[in-house]
């Protein structure tokens, strides 16, 4: 009896590691197919640079997959990029709303963004993956690219540059530099007053 215990122990230890290793591998594809940076991975499953460059080139590039490029360096940290203009800013808060529904960003009582997870793992990778594939059915040909997702979901959850602001015309909240300057006007108010301008003036 002892020794089936013993056994049983064993077996379900293996089976554990062995589901924990392939939910890492699974991650780390869906992650490269995204063309996540070998570090952003690393953070999130755990798994070594070379093993994950192994990955790379077993799954992708030996495959003859080669539209999926391999980025290096770290990744990019500049938060004005989200509030450049107003379609960017629009793609931020995009992102931000989709975070928030994948409990990995919560709204406070004073309309700041706090983070839900304590660090990232695999759980929290699958669920940024998830809200950026979401993030590329709304927007088509988005200029935010996983990455620069990765780095706003880093850069929100801080709560020291970005915060969410409210619109004066509708109401709606949005994505804002607590260092610029702040028109109080959503980026969706702007876009759908800047496409009525142009109509006025193609009708004259």
């Amino acid at each position: 009896m002892v020794q089936n215990y013993h056994k049983e122990q064993e077996m379900r230890l293996t089976d554990n590691r062995y589901a924990s290793e392939r939910s890492q591998f699974e991650l780390a594809l869906r992650m490269i197919g995204h063309e996540a940076r070998t570090r952003t991975i690393r953070a999130c499953t755990g798994l070594s640079d070379d093993r994950i460059r192994k990955l790379y080139a077993t799954y992708f590039r030996d495959s003859g997959q080669h539209a999926v490029k391999r980025r290096r360096g770290k990744s990019p940290q500049q938060v004005a990029l989200f509030v450049k203009n107003p379609s960017n800013q629009l793609e931020a808060t995009t992102l931000v709303a989709l975070y928030c529904a994948s409990l990995l960003l919560r709204i406070d009582a004073r309309n700041r963004m706090q983070p839900c997870w304590p660090r990232p793992d695999v759980e929290y990778g699958h669920r940024v993956c998830r809200a950026f594939e979401t993030f590329r059915l709304l927007h088509r040909n988005p200029r935010l690219n996983f990455e620069w997702a990765w780095s706003l979901l880093q850069s929100a959850s801080m709560n020291d540059e970005l915060y969410l602001s409210a619109c004066t015309t509708c109401g709606s909240g949005y994505v804002q530099d607590a260092y610029a300057l702040d028109h109080g006007v959503c980026p969706g108010c702007v876009i759908s007053r800047r496409r009525h301008d142009r109509s006025r003036r193609s009708r004259r």
